[in-house]
């Protein structure tokens, strides 16, 4: 019965994880996709 719990506790907590990052990611999805883009153009503009 304890492994149960412990298991299904451990979902629950994968899934607020998820869920947080997901939020972040939502609010924060403007400033993400410009950092993105920068950091791609910069990488773009070097030649190796």
């Amino acid at each position: 019965m304890k492994q149960n719990y412990k298991s299904g506790m451990e979902l629950v907590q994968v899934a607020i994880l998820i869920a947080i990052a997901i939020t972040v990611g939502l609010v924060f999805r403007d400033q993400i996709g410009k950092f993105v883009n920068k950091v791609f153009n910069s990488l773009l503009s070097k030649s190796f």
